[in-house]
């Protein structure tokens, strides 16, 4: 039997691709999570601010989850059955439609694609061209919807992109998102100048792909007015709405749907990170029924059906949407930490509040200081990263389950982390 030393790091030097990231800012072997801390090789505990890339909505290792799961395996169920129909998946689409379709009258039809996020959205625009016969997706600024050639197409981010090796990225045209061209300009007057100007170059559009909430971008947190703006444009270029709800679904923004409060209907949204609820590969695309035009295996994935995922997805929906409650208590943390981060953000020159819910951090202006600011709160127990074009913006992504004790444990080691990098010692005594 191999021993294995978990404190010895060099394993991954020496073996894992140069492509890994998030190990080089928290250089350190976890062991153990729980809730919301993670624990290391040291026994050393860590609050956890990332929470999966929003991938834990639920915690780490939510008990009930990892009960039901002990369950399903102990007795032999079924581990991977392609789209076979099992036991697992129909608990799992009773509960998706009882907890969160028929509450919200939505009819759509639930596409199991491969695992992960990147999946859904390939998915997506691929059914938007073959419904409307077009080629051009409207993306926008600032956007990230996956790493796979098609919905790398989609995002922005030029050091992302600079990873398809000279691969032509097209059939996609990028638009200002809300507020990208600065305060006072409206960019859904300049988007509506672009797609009625027969000379502007761009293509009529299949679909406009956006995320309410750009996690990966800045936390640019779109308005219901533009929100409707963009609903509305795209049905009179007779293009399909496809909401990328991967990062802010599943209640991070405070409802289950990033747009439950904007008053319009996508035809299409993605689902993801925390849709199985344990962390477990789960991805899938829900569509209006009149736009299921798919014959039968003309897009599947070989781990589309992950029965491990529906198992604890079907606990997820159960424990926690049965009802409002947990609801409100997200919407009331997320008050708590808007008020904390603005109070930080009020010490710092420039710095600005940016996000929505439980999706909210502080844009310090500068890569270089929100990177020094997440380095240092490492080194004091808490796990957080940074986003934005530039990186400049500190990133909180909690468990939406986490105690109001670690959530402001958590906060406090935030304030004195910015207080040791900008010389402002008030902000930490507050």
């Amino acid at each position: 039997m191999t021993t294995v030393t978990t404190g010895d790091k060099s394993i991954y030097t020496r073996r894992e691709s140069e492509a890994r990231s998030y190990c080089r800012a928290f250089d350190t072997v976890f062991t153990k999570a729980s809730g919301s801390i993670l624990t290391d090789a040291e026994g050393n505990d860590y609050i956890d601010f990332l929470a999966g890339c929003s991938s834990l909505n639920y915690g780490h290792n939510d008990p009930d989850m990892k009960a039901a799961l002990i369950e399903h395996i102990s007795r032999d169920g079924v581990t991977h059955g392609l789209d076979m129909h099992t036991d697992a998946k129909s608990a799992f689409l009773r509960a998706y439609e009882n907890t969160i379709l028929r509450p919200r009258r939505m009819d759509h039809k639930v596409m199991m694609t491969g695992p992960t996020g990147t999946n859904a959205v390939e998915a997506a625009i691929k059914l938007a061209r073959k419904i409307t016969g077009r080629r051009n997706v409207i993306a926008f600024t600032n956007a990230f919807h996956g790493m796979t050639l098609g919905a790398l197409a989609l995002t922005g981010n030029s050091g992302k992109r600079d990873g398809a090796g000279g691969t032509s990225l097209n059939d996609v045209t990028h638009l200002p998102f809300d507020g990208a061209m600065g305060e006072g300009v409206d960019t859904l007057e300049h988007i509506e100048w672009m797609l009625s100007n027969p000379s502007s170059g761009v293509d009529a559009p299949a679909a406009f792909i956006v995320e309410p909430v750009q996690g990966e971008g800045g936390l640019n947190a779109a308005s219901k007015e533009w929100m409707q703006g963009i609903a509305r444009i795209a049905k009179e270029q007779g293009a399909l709405l496809i909401i990328d709800d991967i990062q802010a679904g599943c209640g991070r923004t405070g409802t289950y749907f990033s747009t439950e409060d904007f008053g319009i209907d996508p035809d299409m949204i993605t689902q993801a990170k925390s849709f199985s609820g344990m962390g477990l590969p789960f991805a899938a695309l829900l569509i209006k029924p009149e736009l299921d035009v798919w014959k039968p295996a003309e897009h599947n994935g070989t781990f589309r059906g992950n029965n491990h995922a529906f198992v604890t997805a079907r606990v997820a929906l159960e424990k926690f949407w049965k009802d409002k409650s947990f609801e409100k208590d997200v919407q009331r943390k997320s008050e708590l930490l808007g008020a904390r981060l603005k109070s930080i953000a009020d010490h710092i020159p420039g710095a600005t509040l940016k996000g929505r819910g439980m999706m909210q951090g502080i844009d310090v202006g500068s890569g270089d200081l929100a990177g020094d600011i997440c380095a240092t709160c490492f080194e004091n127990g808490l796990i957080i990263e940074t986003s934005g074009a530039h990186d400049e913006v500190v990133k909180v992504l909690c468990p939406l389950t986490i105690s109001d004790e670690l959530l402001e444990k958590g906060l406090d080691i935030l304030a004195g982390a910015v207080a040791k990098h900008t010389n402002n010692t008030q902000i930490a005594a507050e």
